[in-house]
């Protein structure tokens, strides 16, 4: 392995690119029309266009990322997360060009992907899932008679995919079928498969999942633990390593079904296998992520291992450092200190969540010890709309958990971006609402304590923004104010600074709290 290419784009190739530079490989960007000007063609040692702007004729398209990958001259491919990294159907076809993926088997990502089969596999490891139902092809018919059985309420979930695609959750018989039916659809134009499983729905649950990483000679070993509980639209938002809810005792059971499900699978490189943790730390397994997780930077942090060059050095043919017969239980690794993420998206959080593309005019992202920003984003490039608005990642470390919030707060109120409408206020405040700071966080913690945020400095960013375009000499229009959320044009000659008053960036304005 000496080329590698890199199958995504955003912060996640910057971060991939990064390692190979690391490693002493060479790196290989492909980028989409309105990816020309992004970070990551801009690190890479070579950069492939890949003409068009949807994702289904760039990011999604394995032929002409095999093309690039053949006339880069690479040997091997890196999916990341998100667009193909889950497809068994890339991961082979990437194996049939002759090169390298660096993932786990198209075998093993066809067994794992499929939440049926991976459901019955987990049963046969011996361990213990939500109760539901999992047949083959099941029919609307027999769905709703096997609901019946199950209770409400019940969750529907696709067979493939994930990210909250072709999920609902169903409290009442009579809205059963009507949900089946919007979730087949949704399925099916995500993941072209409308396949249906149903699982009771608990609530007041956790999210909390065990990163894996599996060698050639099957040696499997567990990194500990990640709570995830903190989503939007079952999307993770907020993530930190050990979970503040998981005892010792926990995390040995929830690592051994991890590893356990794992060798059950065959399985080589770096993935996840998420579990829900009750209230009384019953546990079941959910599903397995056979890829990078995006919260992973927690988990490096806290184990001290860098989990992208590990899977390089795992696809290049390296055994794990903490190798071993296969049949011995791989040793615990040490959790040291206390780490948390914070996923930076170009969202808007008092309007649903609901998107924000747009030109990032000012960007100050924060530093200092402790602190670490994973990011794909730069000054002068415009978030474009065709793509997920996840822009950057801020993750802290500290030696306790009331340290790393301490530094997570410090580090949020310095981050600026002004330009599009980000989530970067909204994540201040949650991680200084008494809840999470207690550490008081379930899978309905957003809905139960931000329902109706409408935020604490409503219009400052778009004053400020204002001010630094006319500053600039950028004339207000549907690519510039007006994106930014005011929904009127900028008249020319108008003052925003002294709307704003005295202000300083990473300091609040008068009378705002915190």
């Amino acid at each position: 392995m000496r080329t590698v290419l890199v199958a995504n784009r955003g912060e996640i190739a910057v971060r991939i690119i990064r390692a190979c530079r690391e490693l002493g490989m060479r790196s290989v960007a492909v980028y989409a029309d309105p990816d020309r000007d992004a970070l990551h063609p801009r690190l890479a040692d070579v950069r492939v266009p890949l003409s068009g702007s949807a994702a289904r004729e760039t990011y999604l398209s394995i032929d002409r990322l095999l093309e690039a990958a053949r006339r880069a001259g690479a040997d091997a491919v890196h999916p990341g997360y998100g667009f193909l990294a889950e497809s068994a159907a890339f991961a082979a076809a990437v194996r049939e060009a002759g090169l390298v993926w660096v993932g786990p088997p198209a075998e093993v990502i066809a067994r794992l992907g499929d939440k049926v089969h991976a459901r019955r596999l987990a049963a046969r490891a011996g361990v213990p899932t939500v109760p539901g139902y999992d047949a083959d092809g099941a029919s609307d018919d027999e769905l709703v008679s096997a609901a019946a059985r199950i209770g409400f309420p019940l969750m529907i979930k696709a067979a493939a995919g994930g990210g909250g695609l072709g999920m609902r959750r169903v409290d009442a018989p009579e809205a059963l079928r009507d949900s089946l039916a919007s979730a087949r659809r949704e399925a099916r134009a995500a993941f072209g498969r409308d396949a249906l499983l149903l699982e009771h729905h608990l609530d007041g649950v956790r999210h909390v999942e065990v990163q894996i990483v599996a060698d050639g000679a099957g040696t499997v070993v567990a990194l500990g633990e990640r709570e995830c509980s903190v989503q939007r639209r079952h999307q993770k938002l907020v993530e930190e390593a050990p979970s503040p809810f998981v005892t010792a005792g926990l995390r040995a059971h929830l690592e051994q079904a991890a590893v356990a499900i794992a060798r059950a699978a065959g399985y080589r490189n770096a993935g996840t296998v998420e579990f829900l943790v009750d209230a009384d730390r019953n546990w079941y397994f959910l599903e397995v992520n056979a890829r990078l997780q995006v919260e992973h930077p927690v988990t490096e942090l806290v184990t001290g291992t860098d989990l992208v060059t590990t899977q390089l050095r795992i696809a290049a043919g390296e055994r794990l450092p903490e190798g071993r017969p296969a049949r011995r239980a791989a040793r615990a690794v040490p959790i040291r200190g206390h780490a948390i993420e914070c996923r930076v998206c170009a969202e808007d959080p008092a309007a649903g969540f609901r998107p924000t593309p747009g030109p990032i005019l000012t960007l100050a992202e924060p530093g200092g010890p402790g602190v670490r920003v994973d990011s794909g984003l730069r000054a002068g490039w415009r978030v474009p709309v065709e793509y997920d608005p996840l822009l950057a990642k801020v993750i802290v470390y500290a030696p306790s958990r009331d340290e790393a919030l301490a530094r997570m707060r410090e580090a949020l109120a310095r981050y600026v971006i002004l330009g599009c409408r980000t989530n970067v206020e909204f994540l201040h405040a949650l991680v200084r609402h008494p809840a999470f700071r207690a550490g008081d966080t379930t899978t309905r913690f957003i809905d139960r304590h931000f329902a109706g945020w409408r935020g604490e400095t409503d219009g400052l960013a778009t004053a400020v923004a204002a001010a630094l375009a006319e500053a600039g000499g950028a004339a207000p229009d549907a690519d510039g104010v007006r994106q930014r959320g005011t929904g009127d044009a900028v008249p020319r000659g108008w003052d925003p600074w002294a709307r704003i008053g005295p202000w300083r960036i990473g300091a609040p304005p008068a009378g705002a709290h915190g």
